[in-house]
C-alpha cells in the first residue's frame, strides 16, 4: 500500500477524478460536493472495478451490524447522491451499473492520474459504529490505513513537524481550551425530525457550557454550519477553536441513539467516538451523559480539579420532551425573524411540556424566553414571563438562564443595581453564556460604564462569533467605523435578518451618513414585511432628504401602533426628532417612561444615556429632567 500523496491516491475516469487524500470528487479540477457515504460507495466500487459488489458487501464496509441506520434506505440514498454527482443514469448507465437484487458494478474506465492502466486501490476498512457526516472531507478507511503506514514511515525516518516526537511521547500535543458542537445531523430520514436533532445539539451544548475551563461557542453561532461544505479546519479558524464535536442523532419509534465524536483541530486529529442509544423518554439523561464523558476527555488535557458531574433536569415523559423541543424550534430562528404569533405558538408547545411535567425546568425557561421580544407586548406578557422565570429558579437555583430574563426585565424597570446583581449571577453560573455577558455588557455602556462594557462585549462576541454581540457597545462608545464592520460581516452571514441592517441603519445616522443610513433602513423595513413603507421611505428621502425619510418612518411607527401592531417608542421619539418635531420626540420618550414595564423589542429608556441618537436633545431641560427620572446622572 502506498502512502497517501503517491499517484494511487489519485484515481481518474472520464471526466472525473478522485482524490482519496482528501475525499474530493473533482470534474475538470472543479470540486463537486459528495457526501462521506456516497463517497465510500465510490470507493469501493472502484476498488473492485467491472467486478459485482454485493449490497451485503456494502453493508459490511460502510453500516457495520451496530449501526443504527435504516439500510436498505441508506444504501439507495447514496447511490442515488452518487449518481446525481456523476451525471450518470441508472437505466442508461456509464459508470455505475445496478445488477437487480444482488449490487452494483463500477463499468467505466478507470487510471491512475499519471497512468495508462488500471490501478490498485488499497483496501476499505470497515467505519467503526459512528458514522460519518457530510463536514468531513476524508475517506475514512483510506485514510485508516495508509495513516498508520505514513505513520510508520515518518517514525521510522523523519520527523517532519516533530511527528516523531509527539508519536513517541516527546512532546504533549496541544491542549483543548476550546470546542465548538456542530448541529448534529438528523439521521431519520424525515426532514420533520430537524426540531429534534436541533434540539439534541442545543442541550449538548447548554451541558457543556457549564464547564468554567472551557471556552465553548454558543449555539446561534454553529448553528450557521449546519449543512455546510466547509471543512473542519476552515470551521474552527472561523471559529477560532481548537476542538470540534460532530455527530448524528436518530430517532426510531421510542428509541433514541445519537454518535459524536472529537476532533482536535488544526492537527484534525480524532481524539474520541462513542454512541448513546436509550428510550426517548431518556434522551435528555442519554445527552448529559454524552457531555460528561466529552468533558472527562477534554479535562485530562486541560488538567486541575475534577469536574463536577453535569446537571440537567430532564422531563418525566416523552411528551414534554417533545413538546419543549418543538417550541425551541420555533424560538431558535432568533429575535428579529420570528413573528409574535410564531412565538405564542412556541408558547403554546412549552405550556403542553409544563402541563405534561410540572417539574420540568427547561420548559419554563422557554416559556419565559417566548414572552419576550414581542412587538406588541402586554401586561400579561411580562407576568407570565417573570411567573415562568422565578418557577424555572425554584426548580434549579443554579440555571443561568433565568437569572439572565430576571435581570432584563428589572433593567426595562429601571432597577438598575438589581438588574446588574442579576446579569452577575447568571454569568457566574455560566461564563460562557453570551446573551448574559451581553446583556451585562449593554447595560454597564447603559450606565456609562464603557471600558467595563467593551470588556464584556468582545468576551460575549468571542463565544457567539457568528452573531451581532458587540455593535452596540461600539457604538454608544463612538467608535462606529469598527461597529459598521461588524456589521456587514453580521449582513453577509444572515442576508434576511432585519438586525445587522437596522443597526447600521443607527450608525450611519450618527456619523451624519444619511443616504447610506435610509438604504439600511429601507432593507430592514423590508426584511421586516413593510416594502411599501421602505418606498415611501426611499420617495421621502428623494424629495426631501433625510428629514423626509424620517417623516415617512415616524408615519409607519405611528400607524403600526394605531393599529395595535408595536409598540416602539425610543424608535417614534428618533424618527420624530430626525423629522424636526422635538416635541413629540419627548412625547414618545414620555410614553417609554410611563410604560416601561411593556416595552419589549425596542430599547425605550434603557441605554437613553449613552444613545447618541438623542444627542440633540441633551441641552434640552426636559432629557436632563427625564435621566434624573430615569436614574442616571445626566
Amino acid at each position: 500500500m502506498s502512502p497517501p500523496g503517491s499517484s494511487q491516491a489519485l484515481i481518474q475516469f472520464g471526466d472525473y477524478e478522485v482524490d482519496l487524500n482528501s475525499g474530493e470528487l473533482r470534474k475538470h479540477g472543479i470540486r463537486i460536493r459528495l457526501q462521506v457515504q456516497p463517497f465510500q460507495v465510490l470507493q469501493i466500487l472502484l476498488e473492485r472495478s467491472g467486478r459485482v459488489v454485493a449490497r451485503e458487501e456494502l453493508q459490511k464496509c460502510i453500516w457495520p451490524a451496530d449501526t443504527f441506520v435504516d439500510f436498505d434506505h441508506g444504501l439507495n440514498n447514496a447511490v442515488k447522491k452518487l449518481r446525481e454527482a456523476l451525471g450518470d443514469d441508472a437505466g442508461e448507465p456509464r459508470y455505475i451499473e445496478t445488477l437487480a437484487r444482488r449490487g452494483y458494478r463500477f463499468i467505466g474506465t478507470v487510471t491512475g492520474a499519471n497512468q495508462t492502466t488500471g490501478v490498485t486501490i488499497p483496501a476499505m476498512l470497515p467505519l467503526t459504529s459512528t458514522p460519518t457526516t457530510p463536514r468531513k472531507k476524508f475517506a475514512w478507511g483510506y485514510m485508516l490505513g495508509a495513516g498508520v503506514m505514513a505513520a510508520v514511515v515518518s517514525v521510522a525516518g523523519f520527523n517532519v513537524g516533530g511527528t516523531r516526537d509527539r508519536l513517541l511521547g516527546k512532546s504533549a500535543p496541544p491542549r483543548i481550551q476550546s470546542l465548538a458542537v456542530l448541529p448534529l445531523q438528523n439521521l431519520s430520514g424525515d426532514p420533520a425530525q430537524e426540531y429534534f436533532s436541533d434540539g439534541m445539539t442545543d442541550a449538548l451544548i447548554t451541558d457543556l457550557a457549564q464547564v468554567g475551563s472551557l471556552k465553548i461557542i454558543s449555539r446561534t453561532s454553529v448553528m450557521h454550519y449546519k449543512n455546510t461544505d466547509k471543512t473542519l479546519p476552515e470551521i474552527a479558524r472561523e471559529l477560532n477553536v481548537d476542538g470540534i464535536i460532530e455527530g448524528t442523532v436518530q430517532r426510531s419509534g421510542d428509541r433514541v441513539r445519537i454518535t459524536a465524536r472529537l476532533i482536535q483541530v488544526p492537527e484534525d486529529k480524532h481524539l474520541w467516538a462513542n454512541s448513546y442509544e436509550r428510550d426517548m423518554r431518556d434522551a435528555f439523561a442519554l445527552e448529559r451523559d454524552l457531555a460528561q464523558e466529552i468533558v472527562e476527555r477534554v479535562h485530562g488535557q486541560i488538567g486541575g480539579e475534577s469536574q463536577k458531574p453535569l446537571r440537567r433536569s430532564g422531563p418525566a415523559n416523552s411528551k414534554a420532551l417533545d413538546a419543549y423541543l418543538r417550541g425551541n424550534y420555533y424560538l431558535a430562528r432568533g429575535v428579529w425573524s420570528i413573528s409574535d404569533d410564531e412565538k405564542r405558538a412556541a408558547a403554546q408547545y412549552f405550556q403542553q411540556a409544563i402541563d405534561a411535567d410540572s417539574d420540568f425546568a427547561p420548559a419554563y425557561i422557554g416559556l419565559a424566553n417566548a414572552h419576550d421580544d414581542l412587538r406588541l407586548a402586554t401586561r400579561d406578557d411580562i407576568a407570565i414571563r417573570k411567573r415562568a422565570a422565578e418557577r424555572a429558579l425554584a426548580l434549579d437555583a443554579n440555571s443561568s438562564e433565568p437569572w439572565g430574563i430576571l435581570g432584563k426585565m428589572k433593567w426595562h424597570d429601571l432597577d438598575w443595581e438589581g438588574a446588574e446583581q442579576d446579569y452577575r449571577r447568571a454569568v457566574a453560573l455560566n461564563p460562557n453564556r453570551a446573551s448574559s455577558l451581553y446583556g451585562l455588557g449593554i447595560l454597564h455602556a447603559a450606565m456609562g460604564r464603557l471600558d467595563e462594557a467593551l470588556k464584556e462585549g468582545e468576551i460575549s462576541q468571542g463565544l457567539d462569533p457568528n452573531e451581532e454581540r458587540l455593535s452596540h457597545i461600539l457604538e454608544m462608545r463612538g467608535e462606529h467605523r469598527r461597529a459598521i464592520e461588524l456589521l456587514q460581516r453580521m449582513v453577509e452571514l444572515h442576508p434576511n435578518d432585519s438586525a445587522g441592517s437596522y443597526l447600521l441603519f443607527r450608525n450611519y445616522a450618527e456619523m451624519g451618513m444619511y443616504k447610506e443610513a435610509v438604504q439600511e433602513l429601507e432593507a430592514a423595513l423590508t426584511l421586516w414585511g413593510f416594502p411599501e413603507s421602505a418606498a415611501d421611505v426611499h420617495r421621502g428621502f428623494v424629495v426631501s432628504g433625510y428629514r423626509g425619510a424620517m417623516r415617512e418612518y415616524a408615519k409607519l411607527l405611528e400607524n403600526l401602533y394605531a393599529a395595535n401592531k408595536a409598540f416602539a417608542p425610543e424608535n417614534m421619539a428618533y424618527a420624530h426628532l430626525a423629522s424636526g418635531d422635538k416635541d413629540r420626540a419627548f412625547y414618545w420618550l414620555e410614553q417609554a417612561y410611563l410604560h416601561r414595564d411593556v416595552v419589549s423589542t425596542d430599547w425605550g429608556l434603557m441605554i437613553i444615556k449613552e444613545d447618541r441618537l438623542f444627542d440633540p436633545l441633551r441641552t434640552d431641560p426636559r432629557f436632563a429632567d427625564l435621566l434624573r427620572r430615569v436614574g442616571l446622572p445626566p
